[in-house]
């Protein structure tokens, strides 16, 4: 063994090494395998009781681990709502599209509609549980408000609380409001005029504070710019769907007000959508922290499908039911041509924009296989995005095979739907796990301020003006 292996005397200084040594014990190691490795296991043992120890250490230098359980209760949950972000309403966008999904699935079986509901009611507490939390977060902190608003990535994220609430607008409609009867469906048509509100404000807004007082740069450009001029193309489509089981007078000022809305929307979409092309072109795919929102110009194109053929074919339904005209002064006969000329032309439209959002599909679902072949992709809360815009791009596909009477796209919107509803209840999975563990919490706005909320947030104007002298 190497202990007992005497060497011959060495003469030189001390602390010099003797020549040789290195060589001969290397070479008397190697003859001895079973020395090395309890020698390696040994070193392993010890690095393993340092860190323990240092482990015990550092837990008895922290004093919040020293604080009792309640308190360290009430400072997580302090914690949590202090960085709970608008972001999470994502939550609701990709659960309450599935439960939309799966009620509307072209082949449908015993129980689907009840696992439907079920989602549909997850996805109303949830909300409730969220918009609780944001309450508090911008009633106790009133500074978080300006902080959230004046941040050029999180103030976008406020587009997904109003289609996270369409999207139980629209199972109240489908699923709600023929079951318990007129008076439900009016408590709806009032939830759809909220909703579609704050969608208008956002659509207006949020571009107003893009231009006046957040910082912009081209390649900080990501698919999160189009989450406040989509929310009012998802709330134009709501109101198609919504308009179907209103009264007639009621259903045509909700049809006229959903085209206005889709007009806000949609062409300012289009508009993003070539400064994205471009940002793309010029500074390559976006990092892999948020290569998820590349699937998010999928979310104007297939609600855009959808949502100018829902409106033109409630229209159809409505005029032929009741027999009134959507234009003062016309005929029976009249209206009904009208309707119907709406509906056949919103049919080639529909398809035009469909195929739009094939490409952007392609072209997401390539950036990521792409990426995923060189980088790793670690699980975040924009994993949302995944579902929403994949799933309103099912229901435009369902509605076209459904219009078309086209098994083609039946078939094609049906396993469309079965890949979102896997999407989404994997990343369910995910974000439970994360939350509990508590490290999706972050509000990228509260760490630039230090990770406390500021005093006091001056409204900074970001474009050159010269003071008034009055």
């Amino acid at each position: 063994m190497l202990e007992y292996i005497k060497a011959p005397e060495w003469s030189g200084r001390e602390g010099q090494e003797r020549p040789g040594d290195e060589v001969s014990t290397r070479q008397h190691a190697s003859s001895h395998p079973s020395e090395r490795i309890a020698i390696d296991v040994s070193c392993k043992l010890d690095k393993e009781g340092h860190k323990k120890k240092a482990d015990r250490d550092s837990k008895k230098n922290n004093p919040s681990d020293q604080l009792p359980r309640s308190v360290r209760v009430v400072k997580e949950l302090r914690r949590i709502t202090l960085h709970f972000t608008p972001s999470w309403f994502s939550v609701n966008m990709g659960t309450g599209i599935s439960s939309i999904l799966l009620h509307q699935l072209p082949f449908q079986f015993r129980g689907l509609g009840i696992i439907s509901n079920v989602i549909f009611g997850l996805n109303v507490l949830l909300f409730l549980f969220f918009c609780a939390i944001s309450i508090a977060r911008y009633t106790v902190w009133p500074t978080m408000g300006p902080t959230m608003l004046f941040h050029p990535t999180q103030s976008l994220f406020l587009g997904t609380f109003a289609m996270g609430f369409a999207t139980i607008v629209n199972m109240c409609a489908l699923s709600a409001s023929p079951a318990w009867g007129p008076q439900f469906a009016i408590f709806t048509w009032v939830l759809w005029w909220i909703d579609a509100a704050f969608s208008i404000v956002i659509c207006i807004g949020l571009p107003f504070l893009q231009f006046t007082r957040h910082e912009q740069s081209l390649d900080k450009v990501t698919g999160v710019w189009f989450l406040p001029v989509v929310s009012t193309i998802v709330a134009a489509a709501s109101g198609g769907i919504v308009a179907e089981v209103l009264p007639p007078a009621h259903a045509r000022l909700t049809l006229v007000v959903s085209w206005i809305l889709w007009g806000t929307g949609f062409p300012l979409a289009i508009l993003l959508m070539a400064l994205y092309f471009h940002r793309l072109a010029v500074f390559k795919i976006p990092p892999a922290s948020v290569i998820v929102s590349a699937f998010l110009p999928l979310g104007p194109c297939g609600q855009g499908s959808f949502g100018i053929l829902q409106i033109s074919y409630a229209l159809k339904g409505i005029v032929r039911k009741s027999g009134q005209a959507l234009v003062a002064g016309e005929s029976g006969e009249d209206a009904m041509q009208f309707a119907d000329a709406i509906y056949a032309a919103s049919i080639p439209v529909a398809l035009v924009i469909w195929g739009l959002g094939l490409v952007w599909l392609v072209i997401a679902v390539s950036f990521l296989v792409d990426l995923f072949w060189v980088s790793k992709l670690t699980f975040n809360l924009g994993w949302w995005g995944f579902t929403f815009p994949l799933g309103v791009f099912c229901t435009a596909t369902v509605q076209l095979g459904k219009e078309l009477n086209s098994g083609a796209f039946r078939i094609l919107g049906t396993i469309l739907s079965l890949v979102e509803v896997a999407l989404w209840l994997f990343i369910a999975i995910k974000t439970f796990i994360g939350a509990l563990s508590g490290k999706l919490f972050f509000s990228p706005c509260l760490a630039e301020q230090g990770g406390e909320p500021p005093e006091f947030v001056a409204p900074a104007r970001k474009y050159q003006y010269e003071c008034r002298d009055d």
